[in-house]
């Protein structure tokens, strides 16, 4: 390294020592990875990133992942330092009520922050996403001559990322797709929480990135900038492969009884190990937060450098206009997530007395008519596509233009380069979850993912961070209950629905029959607050008839009367998907023995409950207590619309391996059924 007295090692000792003080006041934080990765965070974002700080959401910037985001200090120094809105003040804050620093990075919350990263691997997999993005919408909008969508996806990682297995689905899909504009730097530092990574973790990462088909390289010293930007100068010149820089450094960097130690993970290194960190590094003062002048000049070059860079691509948008209007529209439209005019103007109704089709199936259908009107909408299922029929006919693969196909078969037609929609994930969910949300997160794409109900599970992560960030991504799920039938109570969704429901800011769709089912879709593709969970069933449901029935333009107001015998009901029959057409018949039954009934199909919760009270109580009169709620689904959670007096005909146990008719039977979803349960509740007549 060079001497200590030099204006980059300077520089580099700011980054540190304004995340320690921050720490140190918070009285919490996590001090180790800012000190002993402050080299290499420093060479890539002044030698390397290409970013605005006076426009963090320039449209081809380079994108700045840290994955480990308990290291939050890192990037806020670095913000901070670089010229972006955020203050010396709200460094001081960090990890204070209402502060633009919270614990861990909290996209939206804070400018320049891409991603919000804390749960370890999730920030490598968005990252991978990122790269997709960008991939595809160079090959969907670049012309010879014209290079209009160029940059990186960096990401700074740590051990604790690479333990994680979603990191290794996303990574080896990264190799395969060879996403050579994907750089990941690995803080090598071999210390966790608990202690030595050796207590469990003793891989060679360098042989299994080797294997998933990334360029490696190795850094020995952490703190050698030139040895660190040869690294990323190599990596950036591989354009056929993802690269990772293993960079060996220390964690907690020059605290004489904390450094190389687990202590210095997760914990303030007290008033006395600061100070003895500042005389190692040959800090001038003992003044917190301190930032000289030269520092301040010499970081803030990134501001006219960003300036210079937009202003370029600027240019070059404006010559391909003058080129290609119509190019350079579509990219404007893109990039700003707006649909395109009329794109759901070839969305057809199914007629009543239609064949009766699963919704999974009507899905395909309103799919392909969606796909051929928003080019932005992609994504695929975990190898599952031949029983969620979520492909996009016709309109290619993703996949590397080299990488060979020969010998391969169930492609969908079309392209296979980057411009390809369908994303074959192969069986990883849980990459599949956090790669999506890592393409709504770059900006220009719709991503969509799909899979069995059940393994909803294996997704929750990026789930639960999609409806967190607020993120346009539509998560489809097929075979949602026990009519799966004979594949037993391992495919058999119980309380996956609930689960779903009960995160906050996501849309959970079951719509009853095709006509719901395109409804539900247009929903999906408007909601731009958050991402939407639609649930499709296996087994064939019957098409309503809409001049009896309600229009399925109720889904939109999230519940609505499908049917009823009076508009002064005695008894309310509630039920989603495919439980409606079940409910329906019961009080068909109820209605011929002179009951006053009512069938409210509520496929969306969350919707339902924003509507004004007017509304709800149009549709559940208060002063109608006498309720039955069906679903093929743990019951928990019925009460908040049944009451606690009302009834539930759901599931208090697994499934079982039989054929869906059979098990609908057993477990008592049926019109018999839900006319006893009814009988009981009413007066005797």
């Amino acid at each position: 390294m060079s001497d200590k007295n030099d204006l980059q090692t300077k520089c580099i000792d700011t980054i540190r020592f304004l995340a320690a003080d921050a720490i140190e006041k918070a009285k919490s934080g996590h001090p180790g990875m800012p000190m002993g990765a402050a080299a290499a965070a420093f060479t890539l974002w002044t030698k390397h990133l290409k970013h605005n700080p006076k426009n963090p959401e320039w449209p081809d910037r380079d994108r700045f992942v840290l994955s480990s985001g308990h290291a939050s200090m890192l990037l806020y120094a670095l913000l901070h330092l670089t010229g972006y809105d955020l203050s010396l003040d709200d460094i001081r804050n960090f990890r204070q009520w209402g502060s633009r620093t919270p614990g861990h990075p909290e996209y939206r919350h804070t400018a320049g922050v891409e991603v919000t990263t804390g749960p370890l691997g999730q920030g490598l997999a968005n990252a991978v996403g990122m790269a997709v993005a960008e991939a595809h919408l160079a090959a969907r909008f670049n012309r010879e001559g014209q290079t209009i969508i160029d940059h990186y996806t960096y990401v700074m990682a740590g051990d604790g990322d690479m333990m994680e297995g979603v990191a290794s689905e996303a990574c080896a899909l990264a190799g395969h797709l060879r996403l050579g504009k994907l750089i990941v730097l690995y803080d090598v530092n071999k210390v966790s929480l608990a202690g030595s990574t050796g207590l469990c973790f003793t891989e060679n990462i360098e042989m299994r990135f080797k294997s998933y088909g990334w360029q490696v390289q190795k850094v020995q010293d952490g703190n050698d900038v030139a040895a660190i930007d040869r690294a990323i100068k190599k990596a950036k010149k591989e354009n056929g492969k993802p690269s990772l820089i293993c960079v060996q450094t220390t964690i907690g960097y020059g605290a004489p009884g904390k450094q190389g130690r687990c202590d210095a993970h997760g914990s303030p290194l007290g008033e006395k190990e600061l100070q003895g960190a500042k005389d190692t590094c040959a800090w001038p003062t003992a003044e917190p937060f301190y930032v000289s002048e030269d520092v301040g000049k010499y970081f803030r070059r990134a501001v006219s450098r960003g300036k210079k860079n937009e202003k370029a691509w600027l240019e070059l948008i404006a010559a391909t206009r003058q080129k290609d209007t119509a190019l350079a529209d579509e990219l404007e439209r893109t990039l700003s997530g707006e649909l395109p005019l009329n794109w759901d103007a070839s969305l057809a109704e199914f007629a009543a007395g239609s064949k009766d089709v699963a919704t999974r199936k009507a899905s395909e259908v309103v799919m392909q008519s969606i796909a051929a009107n928003v080019p932005e909408l992609a994504g695929g299922s975990a190898d599952l596509n031949p029983s969620t029929f979520t492909w996009l006919k016709g309109l290619g693969d993703f996949q590397s233009p080299d990488q060979p196909r020969e010998g391969l078969h169930g492609m969908v037609g079309g392209a296979w380069d980057y411009s390809g929609r369908n994303i074959h994930f192969g069986v990883r969910e849980h990459a599949m979850g956090a790669i999506s949300v890592g393409m709504a997160l770059h900006g220009g794409m719709i991503p969509y993912t799909a899979t069995f109900l059940t393994f909803a599970d294996y997704m929750r992560p990026p789930m639960r961070l999609a409806a967190l960030m607020g993120l346009r991504v539509i998560f489809v799920f097929t075979h949602d209950s026990i009519g799966v039938g004979e594949d037993g109570p391992t495919h058999q969704p119980v309380e996956q629905i609930m689960n779903l429901r009960q995160i906050p800011n996501m849309t959970v769709l079951r719509p009853a029959d095709a006509n719901d089912t395109l409804e539900a879709w247009r929903l999906a593709l408007t909601n731009t607050e958050g991402p939407t969970t639609l649930v499709f069933s296996r087994q064939n449901l019957p098409v309503f008839d809409r001049s009896v029935c309600a229009p399925a333009s109720g889904v939109h107001r999230g519940g609505y009367i499908l049917w009823e015998s009076s508009t002064n009901p005695e008894l309310i029959l509630m039920a989603t998907g495919s439980e409606v057409v079940i409910t329906l018949s019961a009080a068909r039954a109820l209605a011929e023995e002179g009951v006053r009934v009512r069938v409210v199909s509520l496929p969306s919760w969350e919707i339902f409950d924003r509507q004004p009270p007017e509304y709800r109580d149009s549709v559940l009169p208060p002063e109608v207590t006498a309720r039955i709620a069906v679903e093929a689904g743990i019951k928990l959670g019925w009460e908040h619309y049944t009451g606690l007096g009302g009834k539930i005909i759901g599931m208090d146990t697994f499934g079982a391996s039989a054929p869906g008719p059979v098990l609908y039977e057993k477990f008592g979803f049926t019109s018999a059924n839900i006319v006893a349960a009814a009988r009981e509740m009413l007066p005797v007549r």
